[in-house]
């Protein structure tokens, strides 16, 4: 696939009308044909498109997470089992928006995420939950918060697209959302000051980062919002994440609370708590790698060893 024709396509798997398409086949389709569709789309339309940036990312993150150890044909098989899985879990996600009471017994919460599911929303101390883009997780935090669960959100700023369609779906599910700033910043650190719940990704990459925190023992591109965030607040963070098991049902775990520590070399405690937070979150990637799925680079210096 020539670069033009890459760009295009990965235009056309972010645009609104593919996710129209996705959110109507995800309605009106029975689990099982549903799940058989999304296999063919992910082996045959997106991961036979290796020139794409989506793929490309994708195969660089899994074979970081996988040791750096795969050969080409074994990372072209966790590449194509990690867009299975990825479609599936959209697949889920657009089946059950409508189907609240369904979606409720497709997931099994340990005790840590029971406790933030029935914690008031604004208790003696804040808390700053850093999700992970596991498996159904999107899916799952939207039902929790139909259910009461009631996090301030901070999302990517200014969402186009299809991320705007998502967006506005998210926010008709009940969540508090919140676009990247720094006005939305000090809202957060407002929040959590109050007592509240800070809920935000941790593993999707940024642009020109002043800090590079290792991640798989390598310098990423990840951001330290949440840690910049816990430390003003002086407030805990979890990590929370989502992972299909053999029993057929999304499990979903929350970490014990990590208290940022501020005896780090001075000026350094941003990253060191980043890369506390990021150890956890890669303890939780290593059970299940290939339902870890980012469509962009973690590690951008890794890509010419992945071609």
């Amino acid at each position: 696939m020539s670069r033009l024709s890459a760009t295009a396509f990965q235009r056309l798997l972010d645009s609104r009308v593919s996710l129209a398409l996705a959110l109507a086949l995800g309605n009106l389709m029975p689990r099982g044909v549903g799940y058989l569709l999304a296999d063919w789309v992910a082996t045959h339309l997106i991961a036979t498109q290796r020139d794409s940036p989506a793929v490309r990312a994708v195969r660089v993150n899994q074979w970081v997470v996988n040791g750096e150890k795969l050969t080409s044909a074994a990372l072209d098989a966790a590449v194509n089992e990690t867009l299975r899985n990825t479609a599936r879990a959209l697949f889920d996600l657009y089946h059950y928006l409508a189907r609240p009471e369904a979606t409720r017994r497709l997931y099994v919460l340990d005790e840590g995420s029971q406790s933030l599911l029935h914690r008031p929303e604004f208790a003696a101390r804040g808390l700053v939950v850093a999700g992970l883009h596991m498996s159904a997780f999107d899916l799952i935090l939207q039902s929790l918060c139909r259910q009461g669960m009631k996090p301030l959100v901070l999302t990517i700023p200014n969402p186009q697209g299809g991320r705007r369609m998502e967006f506005e779906i998210r926010r008709r599910s009940g969540m508090n959302l919140l676009p990247a700033s720094i006005p939305a910043m000090r809202k957060a650190v407002h929040h959590l000051r109050q007592g509240g719940i800070v809920l935000t990704g941790i593993d999707r990459p940024v642009e020109s980062p002043s800090l590079r925190p290792r991640f798989f023992g390598r310098p990423s591109v990840l951001p330290t919002h949440h840690t910049y965030l816990a430390l003003k607040a002086d407030v805990p963070i979890v990590v929370m994440a989502a992972r299909h098991e053999a029993d057929g049902k999304y499990h979903v775990y929350t970490s014990a609370p990590l208290t940022m520590e501020g005896h780090a070399p001075r000026g350094e405690e941003l990253l060191y708590n980043t890369e506390r937070i990021l150890d956890v979150a890669a303890a939780f990637i290593r059970q299940a790698p290939h339902q870890w799925s980012i469509s962009l680079p973690v590690w951008p210096e890794v890509m010419e060893l992945t071609l």
